[in-house]
């Protein structure tokens, strides 16, 4: 629900609907599963939830959360902790997992920023990286509506939490 009336990039973006944190979790999951295809469920619903504690915080630009330093990442951390555990998940990522997520993280925001927040890709390489072997054209980045949002991001949630739990079943009866 709040992840999905989060703006992201403070709402500076065009089309006709804000691009909704949501919307950019649904995208950095699938651009995880690109980069990690054999990933478990479990994986990929902790990269469906990388940017959760916004649903509190909001979506605050990277400049912003340099300048409020470490008590604005010890926040986020402590936040992101706590919905892991909520949700059955490691509350502390694998080094290798978070460093995945995060490089699906940067693409996505090199997309948002080139093809929604007025970004030059000259500015958008430098901020982000430029993304190699991924084209914009696969992924729908048409900011939608906060309902289409809100379902889309809780149909993907209950899917893979589903796969995760037929998996633990299936693992638990070995």
């Amino acid at each position: 629900h709040g992840l999905a009336r989060v703006a992201r990039w403070n709402g500076q973006t065009s089309g006709d609907h804000a691009f909704s944190v949501a919307q950019h979790s649904l995208l950095v999951e699938a651009l995880y599963g690109e980069l990690a295809p054999r990933a478990t469920a479990e994986a990929r619903l902790a990269a469906l939830l990388h940017d959760a504690p916004e649903y509190v915080i909001g979506d605050m630009i990277s400049p912003f959360k340099s300048v409020m330093g470490g008590s604005y990442k010890d926040c986020e951390l402590r936040l992101q902790r706590a919905i892991h555990l909520r949700f059955s998940l490691p509350a502390e990522l694998a080094a290798s997992l978070r460093k995945d997520i995060k490089r699906a993280d940067q693409i996505a925001a090199y997309f948002e920023a080139t093809l929604l927040a007025g970004f030059s890709t000259a500015e958008a390489t430098e901020y982000f990286g430029r993304p190699r072997g991924f084209s914009a054209d696969r992924f729908d980045l048409t900011p939608k509506s906060v309902t289409w949002a809100q379902t889309a991001f809780l149909k993907r949630f209950k899917t893979l939490d589903a796969m995760r739990q037929s998996s633990f079943v299936a693992n638990s009866a070995i």
